[in-house]
C-alpha cells in the first residue's frame, strides 16, 4: 500500500539559477582578460557592520556592488581572495599605538565610561581620537576597520607578488584616516598601510584620489618625500566643504631642501562639473604627471561621491564619466606593464556607488563592451535599483543644472600644473637594497615547519632504530653542526644577514 503512494524520486533541476549563471557567461562571453590579470579582495564580513541609521555612510553599498559583479559574472575574468583581517601591530605601521588600542577596545557601551565627556553633544568630531557624529563608535568597529583595510594590504602584496597586476578592493579608499585620530567617516587609512606596502618594493608610486573630498589623509602622511606623487581632484570650499583642505597652490612642503616639495597637486573644483570637463582635465593632468615622474606602479581611489545625485556630493558625473578615469589608468598600466591597485571610498546614494564599482570592475577585466546595460534579471537585491530604473547607466547629470566650472578656471589648473611640473627634475631614483619584512617572516616560519617536519621524522627513524643506533647518532651531530657548535657560528647566522652580510 505505501508503495502505491511513494513516488520515485526523479532527477529532475530544482533550481535553475546555476543554469542561467552560464547562460549569462555565454551571452555576455565573460573571460579573464589577455596579456594581464585581475584579482577582485574582498572578505563578505565586512558586509554586516552598521554605522548607524541616520549615518549617510552605508555599508549595504559593498553588497550591492558584489551583487551586480557577480550578477554580471564578472568573477569569472577575475581571482578571487578573501583576504585575512589585519592584526593591531599590523595597523601600527602606520598608525599610533594608543589610537589603535582605543579602536580595538572602544564599544557603544563602554565608550562613554572611558571618556565621559562624550555623554553630551559633540558635533561631527571630538578631542577624543576625532569620533563623533562623523565617526561613531558601533559594535565591531575594529573587526570593521581590520577587514577593509587587510583587504587593500593583501591586494598590494599580489601586486608586488607578481600574482595580480590589477588588484580591485572595493570595501577600501578610506582616504581621510590621520596617523592618530578618526576623520570624515574613516577610521584607518587602509591606502597609506596599502602604499606602504608597495614601497617595499617599487620606488615610485603615484595616488589619485577622484572622490568629491579632497584625499587629505593619504596627502598628509607622504607630505615629505618623493617617492609618493599625490594627485587629488575634489571640490574645494575651505569654509563649508569638508575637509575644507586641497587648494591649487597646495604643492607640498615649502622648504627648497624638502624632497616633497612639488610632488603634491590638487585640483580644486566647482559645483555641477560634467563628463567633458572632468575628462579632459584629469586626462591632462594625469598624463603629464606619469611623464614627468614615471611611477612604477599607480593607485587609484574611486570614490563615487563624485557622482551625480550623491547624497553628499556636488558634481554632474555619470556612471561612464567616472568611470574614464579607471578606464585611462588601466589603459597606461597595462601598456607599460605597471601595476595598478584600484580602491573604493566615498559614495552615500548606495544604488550608484554599486552601479559605479561594477562598471569599473568591467573596465578592469576589459569587458565594459560585452556587459548589458539592462541589469542581469537574475541578480539578488535587483529592485534595489529600480528608483533610476534597471539600467547600469542611469542619467545622472542633470542633478546641478549649472557648471560653476568656467573654462578660465580649467585653463588655470592646467597652467599651474604645467608651471609645478617644471621644478620635478626627473623621477627621483631609489637604491632598493634592504629586504621587505615579511620575507624574513615567511622564511622563519617555513624553516620552522620543515625543522618539525624533519624532526617528526627522526623521531620515527629512532624509534624502529634505537636511541643509541647509527642513524640517531647521525642526526643528533647534524643537529649539532647546524646549530654551529661544531661548525663555528654560521649556524647562528640570522637569516637577514645570510642575505646582506651581518651587522657590525
Amino acid at each position: 500500500m505505501a508503495q502505491d503512494i511513494v513516488e520515485e524520486y526523479n532527477d529532475r533541476p530544482t533550481f535553475t539559477y546555476s543554469a542561467k549563471l552560464d547562460n549569462e557567461i555565454r551571452n555576455n562571453a565573460i573571460d579573464k582578460p589577455k596579456g594581464y590579470r585581475v584579482s577582485w579582495h574582498h572578505n563578505p564580513a565586512v558586509e554586516k557592520y552598521h554605522f548607524g541609521q541616520l549615518h549617510p555612510m552605508k555599508v549595504w553599498r559593498l553588497t550591492l556592488t558584489k551583487s551586480l559583479i557577480m550578477g554580471y559574472n564578472m568573477h569569472h575574468g577575475m581571482d578571487l581572495y578573501s583576504p585575512p583581517a589585519l592584526t593591531k601591530e599590523d595597523i601600527a605601521a602606520f598608525h599610533k599605538e594608543d589610537y589603535v588600542d582605543f579602536l580595538s577596545v572602544a564599544t557603544p557601551k563602554n565608550i562613554v565610561e572611558m571618556y565621559p565627556e562624550l555623554a553630551q553633544p559633540t558635533g561631527y568630531s571630538s578631542s577624543v581620537y576625532g569620533v563623533g557624529d562623523d565617526c561613531p563608535i558601533f559594535d565591531g568597529l575594529f573587526e570593521y576597520c581590520s577587514y577593509y583595510s587587510g583587504a587593500s594590504v593583501d591586494a598590494a602584496r599580489k601586486l608586488i607578488s607578481g600574482q595580480s597586476d590589477v588588484a580591485l578592493n572595493w570595501t577600501g579608499g578610506l582616504h581621510h584616516a590621520k596617523k592618530g585620530e578618526a576623520s570624515g567617516f574613516c577610521y584607518i587609512n587602509d591606502i597609506v598601510l596599502a602604499i606602504l606596502e608597495l614601497l617595499y618594493h617599487h620606488p615610485r608610486v603615484l595616488y589619485i584620489d577622484i572622490d568629491v573630498h579632497h584625499g587629505d589623509g593619504v596627502e598628509q602622511a607622504f607630505w615629505s618625500t618623493d617617492r609618493v606623487f599625490c594627485v587629488s581632484f575634489h571640490k574645494y570650499d575651505r569654509e563649508v566643504f569638508f575637509p575644507g583642505t586641497g587648494p591649487l597652490d597646495s604643492t607640498g612642503p615649502m622648504h627648497p631642501e624638502n624632497p616633497g616639495r612639488n610632488h603634491t597637486i590638487n585640483v580644486p573644483l566647482n559645483d555641477g562639473i560634467t563628463d567633458q570637463d572632468y575628462a579632459f582635465l584629469f586626462d591632462t593632468v594625469i598624463g603629464a604627471v606619469t611623464r614627468t615622474y614615471d611611477p612604477s606602479v599607480i593607485v587609484l581611489q574611486c570614490g563615487a561621491d563624485s557622482l551625480g545625485h550623491d547624497r553628499l556630493g556636488c558634481f554632474n558625473l555619470n556612471i561612464k564619466g567616472h568611470g574614464h578615469c579607471v578606464q585611462f589608468c588601466t589603459d597606461y598600466c597595462t601598456k607599460y606593464k605597471k601595476p595598478l591597485l584600484v580602491l573604493g571610498g566615498g559614495g552615500y546614494t548606495p544604488r550608484n556607488v554599486a552601479r559605479a564599482w561594477a562598471h569599473e570592475t568591467s573596465i578592469a577585466i576589459g569587458a565594459a563592451d560585452k556587459i548589458d546595460s539592462i541589469l542581469p534579471e537574475d541578480m539578488p537585491h535587483r529592485e534595489a535599483f529600480r528608483k533610476e530604473g534597471m539600467t547600469l547607466f542611469p542619467n545622472l547629470g542633470g542633478w546641478k543644472t549649472q557648471n560653476l566650472n568656467t573654462r578660465a578656471d580649467i585653463e588655470r589648473i592646467i597652467r599651474s600644473v604645467s608651471e609645478q611640473l617644471r621644478y620635478i627634475r626627473g623621477a627621483p631614483s631609489v637604491q632598493m637594497n634592504w629586504i621587505p619584512r615579511e620575507i624574513d617572516t615567511w622564511r622563519e616560519e617555513a624553516e620552522r615547519e620543515h625543522q618539525a617536519r624533519r624532526m617528526e621524522k627522526e623521531e620515527k627513524m629512532e624509534d624502529r632504530d634505537g636511541a643509541g643506533g647509527l642513524i640517531a647518532q647521525r642526526s643528533r651531530r647534524k643537529e649539532l653542526e647546524r646549530t654551529g657548535l661544531m661548525a663555528g657560528n654560521i649556524g647562528n647566522m640570522k637569516t637577514s644577514e645570510f642575505m646582506t652580510g651581518p651587522t657590525s
